[in-house]
């Protein structure tokens, strides 16, 4: 059940004064998050990847499968989903990315899940919503398995971080799974 005194989380559509705040913490090559959103990439790539997001981000208005994240007026991340194809089978992948670590282990990023996974269900015909992370990303895996998520796929060994291999993992949860949950609604 959600925690009443968690701070309140809101999705919303990304609007131009947030754009600074999403440069900084996207395009800062030191910043935590790198530690744990597929740290396994190179970080040059990953640089490249989050400027040319930027320039997207500046350029485009908002898209109704991304959101920010936002606790106290605070925008402490995003969300993102895409339909697996082909289009019209029910399938999304999920992400969630809170950039921000004051806002970790709090049950921010639960709760920006649970908001997410809801939206989802509400706006598309997703039959089967799906996750994915690494193994060496505990936080991400507990938050889905909160709210009814379950392992379908690990591919052993198959990520290299720090000189050490860890497994990617998918989660996933089914509608009626989700209809039947505790969270659903929150």
């Amino acid at each position: 059940m959600p925690d009443p005194s968690a701070p309140t989380v809101l999705l919303r559509d990304r609007r131009p004064d947030d754009l600074p705040t999403l440069e900084r913490w996207l395009t800062d090559e030191a910043a935590q998050w790198r530690e744990w959103d597929a740290p396994y990439t190179p970080p040059g790539q990953t640089s490249e990847t989050m400027q040319a997001y930027i320039r997207y981000l500046a350029a485009t208005p908002p898209d109704a499968d991304e959101r920010v994240i936002e606790v106290g007026g605070a925008v402490v991340g995003m969300v993102n989903r895409s339909e697996e194809e082909p289009a019209g089978g029910g399938w999304w992948d999920l992400g969630i990315l809170i950039y921000d670590p004051a806002y970790w282990g709090g049950g921010v990023g639960t709760r920006a899940l649970a908001l997410w996974v809801q939206d989802t269900l509400d706006w598309t015909d997703a039959h089967t919503l799906t996750v994915t992370t690494w193994s060496g990303n505990e936080r991400m895996i507990r938050a889905a398995r909160r709210l009814g998520f379950r392992e379908c796929s690990r591919v052993r060994e198959a990520r290299v971080v720090g000189g050490e291999r860890y497994d990617s993992v998918r989660l996933d949860l089914l509608r009626r799974e989700w209809l039947r949950h505790e969270w659903a609604g929150a």
